[in-house]
């Protein structure tokens, strides 16, 4: 007789769990979004939230230290809305720092990580969801396979980026590669694992592995707003992913230093040859000067080239948090 309760409180949990819907959470970076976080937050209620009824969503906005009134928008709209959730940093850390956060922070089964701008297509995550559950993937990842609204001398930039790290890095790269994707849990534990300061999610992504498909579309302008990538901060996230992702800087700085130290010793013989057999002849200082410049801008730029190593050796021993959070409603 006392037994009968006891299996019915099992029976009860166990429907409980085989009735549980999936979760996703979707991981949002914002930096100076005001304009746009209304429209986005609209935009997924109305594509995502109440078309995928069999999916439990929550959706985590990491304000990046933004400078306007974003961090009050995301107040607002966290206290109408239960599943959106939101992390606020101290200052602005950077789009990985804040990709990061909403990872560790993220408790579904399922995590998508997209941009608030829209150039991230809310339709194709019920396409990425579907594949997962269907297909033998860990990872639904997108590319673009156009660069239209781009300026030209930034989309040629970008695809000579992509040439030269997938000849000098074992990690492949695809072209026109976005963040944007939905991964499984298994793919999110294994990025979490890489404790790396700095962070060049694209290479990370690749570097864990998993079965990865690919889903591709046309590029898509900014709804509103303003990009916050300019061209110098696109080169130097570039020269954070070679970096991060290939030694092959230091190999060509020790080869080109090798083939002028044996053209130097080949020079001082014919230097020494010709004094032995027609006498010391006047110098040519204007040769000589050439290349003295030319050898000490080679070795600035080898120490260089070492610096930007040491450097990210350096940050990472001191082991500095990779962000500071001020504010959240994550409990």
């Amino acid at each position: 007789m006392n037994d009968q309760p006891l299996v019915t409180k099992i029976n009860s949990a166990l429907g409980e769990i085989l009735r549980r819907k999936p979760m996703v959470s979707i991981v949002c970076p914002c930096y100076n979004e005001e304009p746009m976080l209304p429209i986005y937050y609209e935009a997924m209620e109305r594509i995502v939230f109440s078309q995928l009824a069999k999916y439990d969503f929550e959706l985590i906005l990491i304000n990046d230290g933004s400078k306007d009134k974003t961090l009050s928008i995301l107040r607002e709209l966290a206290q109408k809305d239960e599943r959106l959730k939101y992390i606020s940093f101290s200052r602005n850390f950077g789009k990985e720092a804040a990709m990061y956060a909403g990872l560790k922070n993220a408790k579904g089964d399922y995590v998508c990580v997209m941009d608030c701008d829209l150039q991230d297509p809310p339709e194709m995550i019920a396409t990425m969801l579907d594949r997962l559950d269907t297909e033998d993937c860990d990872c639904v990842a997108t590319r673009r396979v156009t660069r239209k609204g781009e300026p030209k001398i930034r989309s040629a930039f970008a695809r000579a980026f992509y040439r030269i790290i997938n000849k000098i890095s074992d990690t492949e790269f695809v072209d026109g590669a976005r963040d944007f994707r939905m991964m499984r849990r298994c793919v999110v534990d294994a990025v979490l694992d890489l404790p790396e300061y700095h962070r060049f999610s694209k290479g990370i992504f690749m570097w864990v592995g998993f079965n990865t498909a690919w889903l591709e579309y046309e590029n898509i302008e900014r709804v509103a707003g303003e990009t916050k990538w300019s061209f110098w901060k696109l080169t130097k996230y570039a020269i954070e992913g070679i970096v991060s992702f290939s030694t092959a800087p230091l190999q060509l700085a020790t080869a080109v230093g090798s083939i002028v130290s044996a053209l130097a010793l080949i020079y001082m013989v014919i230097r020494v040859v010709i004094a032995m057999i027609w006498g010391n002849p006047v110098a040519g200082y204007p040769s000589l000067l050439a290349i003295t410049l030319c050898l000490g801008g080679f070795i600035l730029l080898a120490l260089g080239i070492i610096g930007e190593y040491v450097a990210r050796t350096y940050m990472q021993v001191k082991q500095r948090p990779i962000y500071i959070q001020k504010e959240s409603n994550i409990d």
